[in-house]
């Protein structure tokens, strides 16, 4: 079970309507919505994985200490949600290591993990994997091995894989379920927002149960929160993307961490590592 760290004004489906020089001037409300979503995983007893912006952590050091001392992994989220592909090599060794510093000096929690902004690793930035092996990291999820029209690596694999020949790195890619030979996201964000519940569950436990695999899920505090400032001037499909059934999202969570097992990406990736020698 994962959080991506961001708040709604950080997300794709705005970078082209609202400007990072903007994002100071707008109305935070990542604190809030964190707090919430460490209520209702104390509630059902689950630990989980904080992939944080570090922009974010620099504003909300408190916000990230709550978050470790109650138990949940802090990652790295990269610095202010450049997709991979638009910074390079060297940017994004810089983008990294600026980004686990900050959250370092928050929690006092070593950083090990990642996910790219926009699960931008992908047949582009054969590099990224890489650099966060040369850097140290022990896992990242970053790969969503699907064709979307925002991100996707049709061709990588479905499940836990080493990217980098002689490295530890492991990469857990997005949840992905098949039907009629045809593959479909199934690991959260927009999926579990816009779609019945049943469709989510069906695909986990497909995963879980014919697979024998984990599933990599994932959500972002804003899904939660239906007061949210409204963009009008966003084009229509980033709206409906967004805003759709965020009134039901934490329904939806709490009934999804009810019915199965969810375990925090490090302890995940411990077991898949042992069963990738």
């Amino acid at each position: 079970m994962s959080v991506d760290v961001e708040d709604w004004f950080q997300v794709g489906a705005f970078e082209k309507t609202i400007a990072r020089a903007q994002w100071d001037g707008l109305e935070r409300r990542v604190e809030r919505n964190c707090d919430a979503i460490l209520g209702l995983f104390a509630d059902t007893g689950i630990k989980a994985t904080f992939f944080t912006l570090g922009w974010v952590a620099q504003r909300h050091p408190a916000m990230m200490r709550r978050i470790a001392q109650q138990g949940h992994e802090i990652a790295s989220h990269g610095w202010d949600h450049a997709r991979v592909f638009t910074l390079g090599r060297e940017a994004f060794a810089l983008d990294i290591a600026r980004t686990r510093g900050v959250l370092e000096d928050a929690t006092g929690c070593a950083v090990t993990g990642y996910r790219a902004p926009s699960f931008s690793i992908d047949a582009r930035t054969p590099w990224a994997h890489e650099v966060l092996a040369e850097h140290g990291y022990a896992y990242s999820s970053s790969v969503a091995p699907i064709a979307h029209d925002h991100y996707g690596w049709r061709e990588a694999p479905r499940f836990a894989f080493r990217p980098v020949s002689g490295a530890g790195l492991v990469e857990v890619p997005v949840t992905t379920a098949e039907l009629a030979g045809r593959r479909m996201a199934a690991g959260g964000g927009g999926f579990f927002r816009l779609l019945p519940y049943g469709v989510s569950r069906w695909a986990i436990r497909q995963v879980n149960h014919r697979e024998g695999r984990p599933a990599a899920f994932y959500f972002h505090p804003w899904e939660i929160d239906s007061a949210q400032p409204r963009r009008k001037d966003a084009p229509l499909r980033s709206r409906l993307r967004h805003y759709t059934n965020l009134s039901v999202m934490a329904g939806k969570l709490r009934r999804l961490l009810g019915d199965f097992a969810w375990g925090r990406m490090d302890e995940v990736v411990a077991r898949e590592a042992a069963r990738l020698g």
